[in-house]
């Protein structure tokens, strides 16, 4: 891959995330290209988004879980940027979305853990969520700017993992949330229906083990990065799906119960 690739590779992401348009994978035109220049591509974009005034309000974990590996040809979770203009915190537990400004859309219920303060690089849940102050369950609406889904793991990095927008649910302080959190995290159920039709059940063991786990892979694959990009207080890190990821159409409303844990479901309901 020429010198000068990433740059021209981090202008042609950013006009297809800015206009909901569809690009060849990157790997097809570089066979080579691997996970250290995707992210590279992507911190390009990144600055380029900050250089236009886009506050960065956490991160997003991707393929944590392995039950999709198989149909999306990926064998690892891979991280990308959330902002302000991707997230909407809504304590009523309904929200809207408008699907024409993305490309390819599917549903991913999930966890969003909030820092208080820095957390360190531990693999152990208590010192984890002894730096978290608030707890949701959210969905996560992920897009393929590679038509049909069809990528390799290298160009999701590049693509900020896929990431489209997140919708928060009510927010609750973990000790709200009663003893034995950690293993609750694990151990909770979710369903997820679409018109009020069950698609499928899922937990929290999912997404690694449990969001917590899923937290501390993220930490550990950050302690490799340049120490600008380690989680700060007041960052959001949405754990990744506890379901499968879902195609989503217009005129649909998908919605989550949660049983084992006292976070509240959320619906949202799809528009043209």
């Amino acid at each position: 891959m020429p010198a000068s690739a990433p740059a021209a590779l981090a202008r042609d992401i950013k006009a297809a995330q800015d206009h909901a348009a569809s690009i060849a994978p990157i790997s097809a035109r570089y066979p080579r290209f691997g996970l250290d220049a995707a992210y590279e591509v992507a911190a390009r974009v990144h600055q380029a988004r900050l250089a236009e005034g886009a506050r960065a309000v956490g991160r997003k974990i991707g393929f944590t879980n392995p039950a999709m590996w198989a149909a999306l040809g990926v064998d690892f979770p891979v991280w990308g940027r959330v902002y302000a203009h991707t997230v909407v915190l809504e304590d009523g537990g309904e929200v809207r979305c408008r699907l024409d400004r993305y490309v390819e859309p599917r549903i991913e219920p999930e966890i969003v853990l909030h820092f208080g303060a820095e957390p360190p690089q531990t693999s152990d849940p208590a010192r984890i969520l002894d730096c978290v102050d608030w707890i949701a369950h959210g969905f996560e609406l992920v897009q393929s700017h590679y038509p049909a889904w069809q990528f390799q793991a290298a160009d999701t990095v590049a693509d900020n993992a896929l990431h489209g927008a997140l919708f928060v649910g009510p927010r609750k302080e973990p000790t709200s949330l009663g003893p034995g959190l950690a293993d609750r995290l694990a151990r909770f159920q979710i369903d997820l229906s679409c018109n009020g039709t069950l698609r499928e059940t899922g937990c929290g063991a999912n997404v690694l083990g449990s969001p917590l786990a899923a937290l501390a892979h993220l930490l550990t694959a950050l302690a490799e990065r340049p120490a600008d990009e380690a989680i700060q207080a007041g960052e959001l890190v949405t754990t990744g799906t506890l379901t499968r990821a879902y195609p989503v159409h217009a005129g649909e409303t998908w919605s989550t119960t949660l049983d084992g844990i006292d976070l509240p479901g959320m619906r949202i309901v799809f528009e043209a």
